[in-house]
């Protein structure tokens, strides 16, 4: 099949993929926009998991003050070299995640932040809840397992739902900037402060 600039020029803006990347998409998936913005997303998956063990030694700190005044937040994104935290890219991907804390006020920044003592506490209060319905305890648990998996996607910043993009997650986000700027990219640490809020 023929793959006119036209059409890469048009995957390109959608995705962010380089020329040659949006070139072989639209040939692997016969012109297919949406079909090639899968295919190079679940790429650029393929290219995150290989850069996921390399040293993250540069990076930025971003801030985001919301309208008012009355929310700030901080965060430490890293990343491989000094070169690609000053790209507009990094940049806009750490922009991007503040706002998002702002926004969905995450408390943890992957599962394994999680406490012991907390996910022992939310499963003892889901299986009371679950046990209200008089199911056997092998049900129960499938029910207090998915409860779970929505604590995560509430509380953890990785596994939230994108903001301006509900159907990925932040670390969809992060894995598409890592695949367009092939460096391993990691959130070390975020804060979020409200006034009013307890300390």
């Amino acid at each position: 099949m023929n793959i006119s600039a036209e059409l890469v020029k048009k995957l390109r803006e959608k995705s962010g993929a380089g020329v040659m990347a949006c070139k072989e998409a639209l040939a692997t998936c016969d012109g297919d926009i949406d079909k090639s913005i899968e295919y190079l997303r679940k790429k650029g998956i393929d290219t995150a998991a290989k850069k996921a063990g390399r040293a993250t030694t540069e990076g930025q700190i971003g801030s985001y003050i919301h309208t008012g005044a009355k929310i700030g937040v901080l965060v430490d994104l890293r990343c491989e070299t000094d070169f690609v935290a000053k790209t507009d890219e990094f940049q806009g991907l750490l922009k991007e995640i503040a706002m998002h804390v702002a926004a969905l006020s995450p408390r943890f920044i992957c599962k394994e932040d999680v406490t012991s003592e907390i996910l022992d506490k939310e499963r003892e209060i889901l299986m009371a809840q679950a046990e209200q319905s008089g199911k056997p305890m092998n049900v129960l648990q499938k029910i207090v397992d998915g409860k779970m998996n929505k604590f995560y996607s509430e509380y953890c910043l990785l596994d939230q739902s994108y903001f301006r993009e509900p159907e990925i997650t932040i670390q969809d986000l992060i894995k598409r900037t890592i695949a367009k700027l092939g460096e391993n990219i990691q959130i070390m640490r975020f804060v979020r402060f409200q006034v009013g809020e307890e300390l």
